[in-house]
């Protein structure tokens, strides 16, 4: 007897089914010789400050920074009766071990481990670790379940990402929130990537565009352009001089260029692919990819890998004769065999490439959403796409002269389309009659197969044309990502194991904190840095915003998972970190605290006489030693459906009390007026309605 632990409870039905359990209870689906349940996601997270100590509960600079000798666990509030199954189940005695079925990467070990550990199991722990959620997939991987110690390292690395990402949070958020009287919310990972938009913004605001000219000269078919010209003067005097007047071709040269099928998809490059095509946001691109999987239409979401491994052959060979029935626009003449081109073992850890799988030919695509069709359909056709033949095609380049002065011209023509008419065929059938924005055709112009050296073309027409230097492009979403891959690069040397700011599981979702917390915002497929944004950045130190400090840590975790350097080592690092930037934060002037948070005073402290000034949440005294507010939503009023306004408190630090008119009575269900009173005792603020009686005439 066994018992087996998902991440979802769709993964667990379709393990279940896969291992013959199917009796349904309440948290778990039980079998004859097993028991399937699952985690809800993080059920399991590391407790907030005030946990380990009331005193963090008012947030203080003085009592930074926050280190937790023990780590202490806590259950999400919303998922404890799920927990409370699983704990039940993992000390039942009749088990001989526990799966940890959870995603098959570092998230899934964290998820598991925090779950195992509270529950304090000792039950032996065994690894599935599949690719596919197809039926003969998790058929293989229970018949090759691995010992949970082979994952130790992986693990280990998980838990420092999540003590890292705590520590500077928790730490860094609290010390520029207290010193700066503003809500400041700082990331390891998502900081650094709000600083590459606020860099980028910069250089667009700052960008002076620049006028240059260019004379184009026309004859027998030909178009040829003069090289950038700084004055609008020298443009229209070589127009004059070369109008009208013949041309010699003084060169020409014929290269033949091809063009490498691409690779097959990883998370990221195909996040980018759906934003460039579809305008999908990566976090829509993953919801979308991972409800595909479990549907066992495709393999594991969340790699990192563009190559497949030796032992896959046979089945992709297999796969591609099935392809042209999964996707409507192929032909299977169309379809190329080249799988050698996809092996590679060495670039394969934890999960191949993104790949369609065998059982997606008996799916019904009417039934799934427009998102999971069209993401179906990029995996599909850049698999189609990455084992054809390359792309040919001849390129020439001429020399033209005209009253002594050069112009050029290039022109190409297409000798075999290879892969590229698989993405032509792919673009038609989901544009169907619709333009889209990879839609823009090829502009190189086709240049007369008939010219040679020496080529005499008679009166030409010439005319100049004006152009401006162009600013950097905002991020969108796919360009973001490609900088947060690509953070840090110049630092590593190349055999280093990972660049990049994140993984391509967690990218997406930094993105999302950095539009939900306010620090960024989309505006059409550009991702902009908000007001809120450039303050933080122009607020912090260098290395807290450092891409390549970011990077290199991602290295370090994939290191640690490779049992090359300990944790106690990453973690030294960080804590290091947080001592140096609680050192410059302590330093931050007034004057930078008043720029930052300019403050009106209100009234005066009824507890120690220190002015009262107006914060987002509530109107609090400014001697950090007194635990005076008066909070903005309180419960008391929060059942008249009352918030203390600006008003109200200057009323109630002044006179103890404050006229509301618009109280709400849940009892009659209308609104009243009251007098609303404030008595303060050993700072705590208690509130009480007076009705002064109407005088009668």
């Amino acid at each position: 007897m066994f018992l087996v632990i998902a991440e979802k409870p769709s993964v667990s039905q379709a393990l279940a089914k896969v291992l013959g359990a199917g009796g349904k209870e309440d948290g778990y689906i039980s079998g004859q010789d097993c028991i399937v349940s699952w985690c809800l996601g993080h059920l399991v997270e590391y407790v907030s400050p005030e946990i380990y100590d009331s005193k963090y509960a008012k947030w203080q600079f003085a009592d930074l920074p926050i280190i937790p000798e023990e780590w202490e666990l806590a259950v999400a509030k919303d998922k404890k009766k799920q927990f409370i199954v699983l704990k039940k189940l993992l000390n039942r005695d009749d088990f001989d071990y526990v799966v940890n079925a959870c995603d098959a990467g570092r998230e899934g070990e964290l998820i598991f481990k925090r779950v195992y550990d509270l529950s304090g199991s000792k039950l032996p722990v065994k690894r599935l670790w599949i690719s596919s959620m197809e039926d003969s997939a998790i058929r293989e991987g229970f018949d090759s379940l691995q010992d949970g110690s082979e994952f130790e390292n992986l693990c280990e690395a998980s838990v420092c990402r999540a003590k890292a990402d705590w520590l500077i949070g928790m730490n860094a958020t609290r010390a520029f929130t207290t010193k700066c009287y503003k809500r400041f919310t700082v990331g390891r990972v998502q900081t650094p990537t709000l600083a590459m938009l606020v860099e980028r913004q910069e250089a667009i605001d700052g960008f002076v565009k620049e006028a240059y000219y260019k004379v184009e000269i026309e004859g027998n078919g030909i178009r040829a352009v003069s090289g950038n010209m700084k004055e609008e003067t020298e443009s229209l005097a070589l127009v004059e001089r070369c109008n009208e007047k013949s041309a010699v071709i003084s060169n020409v040269e014929k290269i033949r260029k091809k063009s490498k099928p691409p690779k097959l998809y990883d998370l990221t490059t195909l996040q980018r692919e759906a934003n460039r095509f579809f305008g999908y946001t990566a976090q829509e691109t993953l919801r979308e990819l991972q409800a595909l999987y479990e549907a066992r239409l495709v393999t594991y979401p969340r790699t990192d890998s563009q190559y497949i491994t030796a032992d896959m052959e046979q089945t992709t060979m297999e796969l591609l004769g099935l392809l042209p029935e999964m996707l409507p626009f192929l032909q299977k003449e169309s379809v190329g065999r080249n799988v050698e081109c996809l092996i590679n073992n060495d670039k394969v850890s934890d999960h191949h490439a993104l790949l369609p799988t065998k059982e997606a030919v008996d799916q019904d695509f009417g039934e799934l959403s427009e998102m999971q069709r069209n993401i179906f359909g990029l995996i599909g056709q850049r698999f189609a796409q990455a084992v054809s033949e390359e792309s040919i095609y001849e390129e020439t380049v001429l020399t033209m002269l005209c009253e002594e002065h050069e112009f050029s011209a290039k022109g190409k023509a297409v000798v075999q389309f290879g892969f590229k008419g698989i993405e032509e065929a792919f673009r038609n059938f989901m544009r169907k009659g619709k333009s889209t924005d990879r839609d823009k055709a090829d502009d190189t112009p086709s240049i007369p197969e008939r010219v040679y050296e020496g080529m005499e073309i008679l009166k030409v027409n010439a005319e100049n044309s004006r152009h401006f230097s162009s600013p950097p492009k905002p991020y969108s979403e796919d360009t973001l990502l490609a900088a947060m891959e690509r953070a840090g690069n110049q630092e590593f040397e190349e055999e280093a194991e990972k660049k990049g700011l994140g993984t391509p599981a967690t990218r997406a979702s930094i993105i999302e904190k950095l539009v939900s917390s306010g620090y960024a915002k989309r505006s059409g497929k550009q991702i902009l840095p908000t007001a809120d944004g450039k303050e933080l950045i122009a607020l912090l130190p260098k290395y807290l915003k450092s891409a390549a400090m970011t990077a290199e840590w991602e290295n370090k975790l994939l290191l640690m998972e490779k049992g090359q350097i300990e944790s106690r080592e990453f973690l030294k690092e960080i804590t290091d970190l947080i001592d140096c930037m609680l050192k410059e934060c302590s330093n931050i002037s007034e004057e930078e605290q008043r720029r930052l948070h300019p403050k009106e005073e209100i009234g005066v402290c009824p507890v120690c006489k220190s002015p009262v000034y107006e914060g987002k949440k509530n109107f609090y005294c400014s001697n950090q030693e007194c635990s005076f507010a008066l909070w903005k939503d309180n419960r008391y009023l929060s059942s008249m459906k009352k918030l203390i306004d600006k008003k109200m408190a200057v009323d109630l630090l002044e006179k103890g009390c404050t006229r509301v008119k618009d109280l709400y009575s849940q009892k009659k269900k209308r609104t009243f007026s009251a007098d609303l009173l404030m008595k303060v005792e050993d700072g705590r603020v208690n509130f009480s309605l007076d009705f002064p009686k109407t005088k009668k005439k």
